[in-house]
């Protein structure tokens, strides 16, 4: 395996080498459920395609060298890869997570696993230094977003990292916002990283796919054994197009970067704009450890125009034009969309809230193209 590259070159080559069969140079999507073996355990490292399939292998191995990690898992969602770490607790478990959080994450949590046995407790981890007082004997897992969905809250990864091993916790890390271009969870000290990488990794809005990285080999393990007894598999036409974005992932970020933060000082000086929320901003309560942690302040923010309520935000939304009204996030195009009813309307009203995600609240997934004609749509919008 090549080694000691440069992100730029990792996402390219990092775990790859040409096809063993006949030298392709892209791996191959190997379309198959199963292998012949030429006596009853005897093959060539792969018996079934839920277990094992060459080009999801490649794929896990680009995951764990964009990652800077030591193992990658492909699964069949961002959620399903979520599922395989929630299944490493048992009843009476405990984890601590973010109080701002994907609306599907809150739902797996509360809806899926809390009926098992396993308590959640959701708070705001922006300042570090508070996680001590919420861990207990029962804490397993510490589960933080940074940034966060879609307050775009900055966490300090390396200082959760610090209070979690000294209490013998888990820490996961959904990097899916930032990124492995924008960020690297692992070397800050996290156990595990997930990724939905149906957005940036993949790119193209084509694939749902999910990823999760380690660097330990009992915890690999384990992960792999849930992957494959579940079978939350992704196939290998999902893997092969989740491989080749990623060797285009570097110049799609910088680009993602550049126009996010162009977008978010145009709004930010708006006349109709009341609050910006972007993690590059001086402002931000985190920004020194954005700065710190974060390479670009990646393609994500959210905003709340002057005097909107629910239908004012819907109106807005639904004027754009070059923005595409869409769930999801992360690809080539750009995207807008209202949390409250769209990506995190599996929250309570109340809960969702507290940490922001207002009735007024947009977010913007802002993509590659010019970001002169981006800027353009949404004045247009805003002035609709």
């Amino acid at each position: 395996m090549k080694k000691a590259m440069q992100f730029n070159t990792a996402v390219i080559h990092g775990g790859q080498s040409p096809d063993p069969a006949y030298g392709a140079v892209m791996p191959p999507i190997y379309q198959t459920s199963t292998y012949a073996q030429s006596t009853p355990g005897g093959h060539k490292g792969f018996e079934y395609s839920r277990t094992h399939n060459p080009t999801r292998s490649a794929l896990e191995n680009a995951f764990a060298s964009i990652e800077g990690g030591a193992f990658g898992l492909a699964f069949a969602s961002g959620l399903a890869a979520m599922d395989a770490v929630m299944k490493l607790l048992q009843p009476g478990d405990e984890v601590i997570s973010t109080n701002d959080l994907y609306g599907g994450s809150y739902r797996l949590f509360t809806k899926i696993f809390e009926p098992f046995g396993i308590r959640f407790r959701f708070i705001d981890l922006q300042q570090a230094d508070q996680l001590e007082e919420h861990i207990s004997a029962a804490t397993r897992l510490i589960w933080v977003e940074t940034p966060t969905n879609p307050m775009m809250q900055v966490v300090d990864i390396a200082a959760i990292a610090r209070q979690a091993k000294a209490h013998n916790v888990l820490l996961a890390v959904d990097n899916t916002f930032a990124s492995s271009y924008v960020q690297n969870p692992l070397a800050l000290g996290a156990d595990i990283v997930m990724h939905s990488a149906t957005k940036y990794l993949a790119g193209h809005s084509d694939v749902v796919l999910g990823a999760l990285v380690v660097n330990d080999e009992e915890l690999d393990e384990r992960l792999r054994f849930i992957q494959n007894a579940s079978g939350a598999v992704p196939g290998p036409m999902d893997s092969f197009l989740t491989l080749r974005g990623i060797k285009t992932l570097h110049v799609r970020m910088q680009r993602h970067c550049e126009n996010a933060a162009a977008i978010a000082n145009y709004l930010a000086k708006h006349p109709a704009i009341e609050k910006v929320y972007w993690p590059g901003f001086e402002s931000h309560p985190n920004h020194e450890v954005a700065k710190t942690q974060m390479n670009g302040f990646g393609g994500m923010l959210s905003f709340i125009p002057k005097g909107a309520d629910y239908s004012k935000a819907i109106r807005i939304v639904e004027h754009l034009e070059l923005f595409t009204l869409a769930e999801s996030l992360g690809g080539v195009e750009s995207l807008a969309g209202h949390p409250a009813s769209m990506t995190h309307a599996s929250i309570p009203k109340e809960i969702r809230e507290k940490s922001g995600v207002v009735d007024s609240l947009i977010r913007l997934s802002v993509g590659i193209e010019d970001v002169r004609d981006l800027i353009q749509d949404l004045e247009q919008a805003l002035s609709a």
